[in-house]
């Protein structure tokens, strides 16, 4: 029968390349870590390695059986989490980061209750772009992040998803796009696009760059405030601009394509890097049972 320290040591090879690299990483001596895949190899009867030069060349048995051996893995991690939160008392700190545009008062209103039911944990809200958010998540410097989702799936974290978001075409009243019937994307390539940018220079997968005259912002805040400025037009979250479209601040664009704007999905994702605790099992309640998305603009 296999091990779980046989399966840590065959990926370690895999991410490592070759069984000194991964020996030096796992401080130990080479030959223990080729003796440990080899007996994996006999516990599974499947050649995971083809050693006929230097460095080891995963078969397409080993390739097969990868990705299950980080799934296994992961559980574990996670099983041993659990068992030690639940000997544990609350979390003393819990670093919660929200994509900036997600950042509202009704989810703070959410989030305000576990103040007094948790009066010793200490919260930290982040706000910040869907990409450093889920960066953030990953390197284990926030517990759960809140951010709109690509449809990929996040092997190195847990995801559920939480809702829709609609983002809508605007300019200012007296930009020339908003005098056209019926915008096309021949017309939006035309004319200057603020678009929304990570501070690691990532763009958002809907409303990437298509013009070849560009302003940049990391905040749809930013963006909105300018296209009243009339710099030019931009997809924002119709949740940021409600507001301003009643006031006449700013117009929506009839675009062709997306007549009725753009639904992304958001979604939670919880770090694996942290033990789960009841703070942070009543913070992914909240948000599975009472997170809000926007409506579509009438």
């Amino acid at each position: 029968m296999y091990s779980f320290e046989q399966l840590k040591i065959f990926v370690t090879v895999c991410e490592s390349g070759s069984f000194s690299a991964a020996a030096r990483k796992l401080k130990r001596a080479q030959s223990g870590v080729s003796q440990a895949v080899a007996n994996l190899e006999i516990a599974i009867n499947q050649e995971l390695f083809n050693r006929d030069k230097n460095t080891p060349v995963l078969t397409e048995n080993g390739k097969a059986l990868l990705p299950i051996a980080y799934s296994i893995l992961h559980q574990q991690q996670y099983f041993d989490q659990k068992i030690v939160a639940l000997s544990q008392e609350d979390e003393h700190e819990l670093v919660i980061a929200v994509d900036e545009s997600l950042m509202s008062d009704e989810l703070l209103a959410m989030l305000a209750p576990l103040a007094d039911k948790y009066p010793v944990t200490h919260f930290e809200i982040i706000s910040a772009s869907t990409f450093d958010v889920e960066e953030l998540v990953r390197k284990g410097k926030a517990q759960i992040g809140i951010v709109y989702a690509d449809g990929e799936l996040k092997v190195d974290m847990d995801f559920f998803t939480l809702g829709q978001a609609r983002f809508l075409t605007i300019a200012s009243p007296q930009h020339e796009l908003a005098k056209l019937p019926l915008v096309q994307d021949s017309d939006l390539k035309s004319y200057r696009q603020c678009v929304h940018r990570s501070a690691k220079q990532r763009e958002l997968w809907f409303s990437y760059a298509i013009s070849s005259k560009l302003w940049y912002a990391n905040t749809h805040q930013t963006l909105i405030k300018l296209v009243e400025q009339g710099v030019g037009w931009a997809v924002v979250p119709e949740s940021l601009i409600e507001a301003r479209i009643s006031r006449g601040d700013i117009v929506l664009l009839p675009v062709a394509h997306e007549y009725h704007g753009w639904l992304t999905a958001v979604g939670c994702i919880v770090s694996r890097s942290h033990g789960s605790g009841p703070v942070l099992d009543s913070v992914i309640e909240v948000l599975q049972d009472k997170f809000l998305t926007s409506e579509p603009v009438s």
